[in-house]
């Protein structure tokens, strides 16, 4: 999990608002947003290999911890639900 500082919450909930004023409707909408976002932290890092791996590395742990927090829970209220497929 992202664990920051609260002042930089702050700052980035600000642009958060905005976005969610006209969220992602699709899942390309949202692969935009996503891709748009790692190019910024590219140019402003720069192209190397540690920004690639900084951007893949965060890439993985946001679809981990969105498994772990989120599907994961409901992966499981559905095997409740409908029974275990195995």
């Amino acid at each position: 999990m992202p664990y920051i500082k609260v002042e930089d919450k702050k700052r980035f909930n600000k642009m958060f608002q905005e976005l969610l004023e006209e969220a992602p409707k699709t899942a390309g909408e949202l692969n935009y947003i996503l891709t748009n976002i790692c190019l910024v932290y590219l140019e402003d890092m720069g192209v190397k290999y540690q920004t690639y791996n900084d951007i893949i590395g965060v890439l993985e742990c946001c679809k981990q911890e969105l498994y772990r927090r989120k599907i994961a829970e409901y992966e499981n209220k559905k095997r409740d639900e409908n029974g275990e497929v195995y």
